[in-house]
C-alpha cells in the first residue's frame, strides 16, 4: 500500500514539474486565463486577478483524467 503511495506522489511531482516548464517556457495557450467571467480589477498601479472560470475548466480536466486512471 505505501508503496503504491510513493509510485502516486512520484507520478503528480513529474506531471506537476512538466506542466510548471510548460507554463513557464510560454507553451500554454493565450486563451488559458483569459476566459470570460475571470476577475481582472486594474487600477493604477496596482491589479488583482482570479482566473476563476479557468479554475473551474483546469478543475474539470483533471478530474475526468484521474477519473480515467483510477479505472
Amino acid at each position: 500500500m505505501m508503496r503504491d503511495l510513493g509510485k502516486f506522489l512520484v507520478i503528480v511531482g513529474v506531471i506537476t514539474t512538466v506542466g510548471g516548464l510548460l507554463m513557464w517556457g510560454g507553451l500554454v495557450p493565450k486563451w488559458l486565463g483569459r476566459l470570460p467571467g475571470d476577475i481582472r480589477i486594474e487600477r493604477g498601479h496596482s491589479a488583482f486577478y482570479f482566473p476563476i472560470v479557468t479554475c473551474i475548466i483546469v478543475s474539470i480536466l483533471l478530474s475526468l483524467l484521474l477519473s480515467i486512471f483510477r479505472r
